[in-house]
């Protein structure tokens, strides 16, 4: 059985000795070595090639974010951000999954510190499979990856439609991308984003800086409109109540589906009853959830879209959902936010 093997960056000797041991004792897992800074891991990764990095966001000198952009630019590979539980370490997360950081976890506080990092065998072996791809110079740098692509159809007019978006790992780079499409008057859509809840407020607060809609986590209540992106809040499911042209959203604390809280499912159900103006977009992620229940939408009448294996991170929720035969069109993710503008916009009737 071929191993995994991964390399720690962490300037602090604690954090570094936590990891080693959550990994240490997985057969699977072989730790390639450790590095106190940006500097020496740089020169690891040239002398070790390992398979995954974990990398810390703030380390003094070369930051780990601009670390991650150098190797996205010149050695790609898997990485998993480790970020401390702060208002900046979260929105530098973010940051980092939008430049194509795999996963980010949170480091430990009080308690059992090791407690936090019992995800992190799973979270190597999600990342190993992870498909990299060799970044520009400009997009290395994050802030220009967020922003509005240059050309936005600001004429568009959204009919009446919901759009209805599940993703998991690379969703924050997908979603970015999907996104940037949208003008400010875009189709009311909702996003199931598998990610703990306080990554997922900087995610909101990120987007919505950036992008001409107003992108915010979603509330008991909020009225599904043009020009409002809602994003599930960590921990909770997002269903969709109401009738046509006054929709609202209702969050529900009901147990996990697929091993997920929010799930993509329990949002894509409560959609079957409206689904003939429902567009379901499944993006990339490990797993199967959505899938089941976008098949339900396409029998229901609902159109569907999923990213293609190729442009997907991670190819698993798609990839179940096209299986199952949920998908109507499958395509790489830099055609799907005009593909869901063309699908949406209000027809002008004959004179």
């Amino acid at each position: 059985m071929s191993s995994t093997s991964v390399l720690i960056v962490d300037d602090s000797a604690t954090q570094r000795r936590l990891i080693a041991d959550a990994l240490s004792s997985h057969p699977d897992i072989e730790i390639a070595g450790e590095a106190a800074d940006a500097y020496e891991a740089r020169d690891l990764v040239k002398q070790r090639n390992p398979d995954v990095l974990t990398l810390d966001v703030e380390m003094p000198g070369m930051n780990g974010l601009e670390f991650l952009g150098r190797l996205m630019r010149a050695r790609p590979r898997p990485v998993i951000m480790v970020s401390s539980h702060t208002s900046r370490g979260d929105d530098a997360a973010i940051r980092a999954l939008s430049m194509g950081a795999v996963a980010c976890i949170g480091k430990p506080s009080g308690g059992n510190p090791g407690n936090l990092y019992r995800k992190l065998p799973e979270l190597v072996r999600l990342a190993s499979g992870a498909r990299m791809h060799q970044v520009t110079p400009a997009e290395g740098k994050d802030e220009r990856r967020l922003r509005p692509r240059p050309v936005v159809d600001e004429s568009f007019r959204p009919g009446n439609w919901l759009v209805a978006i599940g993703s998991s790992t690379g969703g924050v780079e997908a979603l970015t991308a999907v996104l940037s499409h949208y003008p400010a008057l875009c189709p009311p859509t909702v996003i199931s984003q598998h990610m703990p809840e306080n990554f997922l407020r900087s995610l909101a607060t990120r987007l919505d800086n950036f992008l001409p809609p107003k992108v915010s986590l979603a509330k008991d209540g909020d009225l599904l409109e043009p020009g409002r992106v809602f994003i599930a809040p960590g921990d909770r499911h997002v269903e969709i109540r109401g009738t046509d042209g006054r929709c609202r959203i209702a969050l529900s604390d009901a147990p996990a589906e697929n091993g997920h809280r929010p799930s993509v499912d329990v949002m894509f159900r409560s959609l079957v009853p409206k689904a003939r103006k429902v567009l379901a977009v499944q993006l990339t992620g490990m797993g199967n959830d959505g899938a089941a229940e976008m098949l339900s939408l396409r029998k229901a009448g609902a159109r569907t879209i999923g990213q293609d294996k190729a442009t997907s991170m991670i190819y698993g929720m798609p990839a179940r959902a096209f299986e199952l035969g949920a998908v109507e069109r499958q395509l790489p993710l830099e055609q799907i936010g005009a593909a869901i503008l063309d699908q949406t916009r209000r027809v002008a009737r004959p004179n």
